[in-house]
């Protein structure tokens, strides 16, 4: 009785409501304290205070989503060593596609990113009840239904039908009624969300100093392309994105390591980026440098050897041969080996990216980059490929990207090899910033990509990227079936009600 008494408070993270507090500036996020919502809401501080709460709750989805968007894809692995295997049913099952419903890490996202819609879902419908300016009500309700938005689209592509909330629920009783939404009716919420909070949010350049960082209405609009585009409807996708590429006034940086300099934050190319802040033990400085450094390297790679590293995300030879010849973003995006303290080689690649220099030892000043204007440009180049085959113009938007890494345009392709360009320098431009999954499954069948994938696995099996010290592979390592494309309900959700099932396969 106790354990289901635990997991009534917990269901979907929907009944518990926490409200992160925060200071008045943006960028100063704080730790989490509990609201009595009976006395918050009130005014425009507190709505305020409420947005931002919702915002730092970012990090703790963003810390982990690289397990999910990249390590079970072809672009990275994990660094096996004898010394280290306390992830083996963690990070290691999603790299070699052997998680199950009781899996630790998919259970962590699936309830973080439910409490952060739990407090995005009560901001919207607090927010009609309180006296504040109208344009800065619409400011906060477009970067809330952005968030929204965002988030059922991740849980879409991961989970397939999952449950679509739009209300806040606080009473145990009527969350037990809760069932599975299909993925096109999620779907049409998203478009909606992201439609309304188009119209209602700001562009970049309107907001103040004090809150660089927020949603602008390009995040809105490159999002709502990319979900046209995941659905089928490239037609739709056009003008949202060309509305982005053409009118809201970014650009492409000149240098592509200029993109993932601490100090270039929020940049002309950043269209949105997770908020971090180093140089404090506040608790919301980054630490991706030190979970992507190899496994015991000593400080040679992240500059302070007294902090363990873990090798839990690490290039594969696959990525690291799809770069062409004399492109420059190779050498910013991953180092294929490294120099121990004993002046030893060890070829151990590893992301490279956001190993940028910092004050205090663990404690990164690296935002995560969400949208950047790149992105924008090659899903125009995609939509409209799939409009007017060789488009072009779609020619031209991908030449725009390559010409930045220092490679040859494209000219005279034919619609098909222009979607498998696309598909490639969108790997090698976005290269380990949580998009191969999803551009995966968008670009190819539900068979085209199991045999994609298990080709990858039966490569890796036979030569693997990073020597495995001895560790032998299981039998069923890098082997995906159909019913894996899409993750497991975690089984502590199963045990609440009869009212929802579980994914095919598990």
């Amino acid at each position: 009785m106790k354990t289901i008494n635990k997991y009534k408070l917990i269901i979907l993270g929907l009944v518990s409501l926490c409200i992160l507090s925060c200071t008045d500036d943006f960028l100063e996020l704080s730790d989490p304290t509990s609201i009595n919502t009976t006395d918050f809401y009130k005014n425009e501080a507190q709505i305020k205070e409420a947005v931002n709460g919702a915002y730092g709750q970012l990090q703790n989805i963003f810390d982990n989503q690289y397990i999910f968007n990249e390590l079970i894809t072809d672009n990275t692995t994990v660094q096996i060593t004898t010394q280290d295997r306390g992830q083996a049913n963690r990070i290691e099952s999603i790299d070699f596609w052997t998680y199950a419903p009781f899996h630790f890490n998919i259970n962590v996202m699936f309830e973080d990113t439910y409490n952060n819609l739990l407090n995005i879902n009560t901001i919207l419908k607090r927010i009609e009840g309180t006296d504040i300016d109208e344009n800065k009500k619409n400011q906060y309700k477009g970067e809330m239904l952005f968030l929204r938005a965002f988030h059922y689209y991740h849980l879409t592509q991961y989970f397939g039908d999952i449950f679509l909330i739009l209300e806040p629920i606080e009473d145990i009783d009527s969350s037990f009624e809760i069932t599975r939404t299909s993925s096109n009716e999620v779907y049409n919420q998203v478009i909606s969300d992201l439609q309304d909070a188009s119209n209602f949010l700001p562009r970049k350049s309107e907001y103040s100093s004090e809150d660089i960082g927020r949603v602008p209405k390009a995040a809105a609009l490159t999002l709502l392309g990319k979900v046209y585009l995941t659905v089928g409807s490239s037609a739709d996708a056009i003008p949202p994105l060309r509305t982005v590429v053409d009118d809201l006034g970014y650009s492409l940086l000149n240098n592509y390591s200029d993109i993932f300099d601490p100090s270039n934050k929020n940049h002309s190319e950043s269209i949105f980026e997770i908020q971090y802040q180093g140089g404090n033990n506040l608790g919301v400085g980054s630490e991706f440098a030190y979970i992507f450094a190899p496994f015991d390297s000593g400080g040679v790679v992240t500059g302070f050897p007294a902090v363990r590293t873990f090798g839990w995300n690490q290039p594969t030879n696959s990525i690291i041969n799809a770069y062409e010849d004399g492109d420059l973003r190779k050498d910013v995006s991953l180092q294929e080996n490294y120099i121990d303290p004993e002046g030893q080689l060890q070829e151990v690649p590893y992301i490279n990216k956001y190993m940028n220099e910092h004050s205090l030892p663990g404690v990164t000043d690296d935002n995560w980059p969400v949208i950047r204007y790149a992105e924008a440009i090659l899903l125009l180049a995609e939509a409209l490929n799939e409009q007017s085959p060789g488009s072009n113009e779609a020619i031209q938007l991908v030449n725009q990207v390559r010409a930045r890494a220092g490679l040859d345009p494209l000219s005279g392709v034919s619609q098909a090899n222009l979607k498998e360009a696309i598909l490639k320098e969108r790997r090698v431009e976005l290269a380990f910033e949580n998009h191969r999954w999803f551009d995966l499954k968008r670009f190819l069948s539900t068979q085209e990509l199991v045999s994609f994938l298990n080709a990858h696995g039966q490569e890796e099996l036979a030569d693997p990227t990073i020597d495995r010290s001895g560790v032998p592979y299981n039998p069923d390592d890098y082997i995906i079936e159909p019913h894996e494309l899409i993750f497991p309900i975690p089984e502590s959700q199963l045990l609440l009600t009869d009212n929802i099932t579980q994914n095919p396969g598990y």
